[in-house]
């Protein structure tokens, strides 16, 4: 059970090849929060994606929701499991393995309500400051089976590959020749400023003769600020905002040369596609979220903040005593000052030992 949010759950997929490697003849199911399953499904190691639509239950009467809660618990009783672990912390997780009727439960502790408090015959040691790849792991060395690869991974359909393939194709680009970015994060408070983005678009276009192709979600806020983004650049980048799906963003992404971007699903998803990423750190910790290079079996990211590389990918931030802060901006004004300040300089030469090795 993975019920957090897209990256997260993108991130569980060396779980689960484990698991399938250990156990070739099992049957794996992963339960996901609704609009996340894009991360797991066509994965040849899942047997069945359970999805749960916790925006829909949020607004049922609170009679209605203990129904629904319990009618979703009850429903993992009909597989017979024998394992069920949960990789977050969470009374929900807690509340589904008490119902599921697994016969071994792995999870971490529940808060001190009476029905969650002690669920789990194996409980997963403290978070710490650990990479979460690392931490959806813990379940094997508690079970101390051998841990075989690290690798992330995420598949798309035969579909998806065709529509991505007439869109450059109908752009004129050429595959490994264009560098994917993706500017916005559905939390603000993640992004650097429409000034620098738009500086680094006319940077990689203007003198490195290499063209930008920009993605976006199909919703209102990064839409717009897009927008405003493009309005300060000097060059015209390819933009397919709104029009992919999560798994023909994941196609498109594939066939760059290089990702730059914030720290966003699509961030996970490069990295997991094997492009070199550079990516943008605030509020949140490279040593917790930082792009895993799936040729490495041990994270690189030894610092709470600052400039870090792992294999080919580099994080840029600022070496600040408040980084990482978790918080939603500055004074919680969704704007984190930590990203606004960016060394343009020290970016460029990123971008350039990147592309061109140099």
């Amino acid at each position: 059970m993975k019920f957090r949010n897209i990256g997260d759950v993108l991130l569980t997929t060396p779980l689960i090849k484990n698991l399938k490697l250990t156990y070739p003849d099992a049957l794996i199911d992963i339960a996901v929060n609704k609009g996340c399953e894009d991360m797991v499904t066509l994965n040849p190691n899942i047997n069945e994606v359970i999805i749960y639509d916790r925006n829909k239950v949020k607004k049922l009467s609170p009679l209605k929701r203990v129904v629904n809660e319990v009618k979703f618990a009850l429903s993992f009783r009909k597989n017979n499991y024998d394992i069920i672990i949960n990789t977050t912390e969470g009374d929900r997780g807690a509340q589904l393995a008490l119902l599921s009727g697994a016969k071994l439960k792995i999870g971490y502790p529940g808060s001190k309500n009476i029905l969650t408090k002690n669920v789990f015959d194996i409980y997963l040691p403290s978070q710490e400051f650990r990479h979460t790849l690392e931490m959806d792991l813990d379940s094997l060395r508690e079970l101390d089976l051998d841990i075989k690869e690290k690798k992330v991974e995420i598949f798309w359909s035969k579909d998806d590959d065709k529509k991505v393939l007439e869109k450059i194709k109908e752009s004129n680009l050429k595959e490994k020749e264009f560098i994917h970015i993706h500017a916005v994060s559905r939390w603000m408070f993640k992004c650097i400023s429409d000034v620098t983005m738009a500086k680094i678009i006319d940077y990689c276009e203007l003198e490195l003769n290499k063209k930008i192709v920009l993605t976006a979600a199909p919703v209102k806020h990064e839409l717009d600020k897009l927008e405003e983004i493009l309005k300060l650049c000097k060059s015209k980048p390819i933009t397919y905002a709104g029009e992919f799906t999560l798994k023909q963003t994941a196609c498109l992404n594939k066939k760059a040369l290089a990702f730059i971007g914030v720290d966003t699903s699509i961030m996970h998803i490069s990295a997991a596609n094997d492009i070199p990423v550079l990516a943008f750190f605030g509020p949140s910790g490279t040593d917790h979220w930082g792009p895993w290079d799936n040729n490495c079996m041990e994270s690189a990211y030894l610092k709470r903040n600052g400039f870090q590389q792992m294999g080919k990918h580099r994080v840029i931030a600022e070496n600040r005593d408040c980084l990482p802060c978790g918080k939603d901006g500055c004074n919680g004004t969704k704007i984190s000052d930590c990203l606004m300040e960016l060394d343009f300089e020290f970016i460029k030469k990123n971008i350039n030992e990147m592309v061109n090795g140099k």
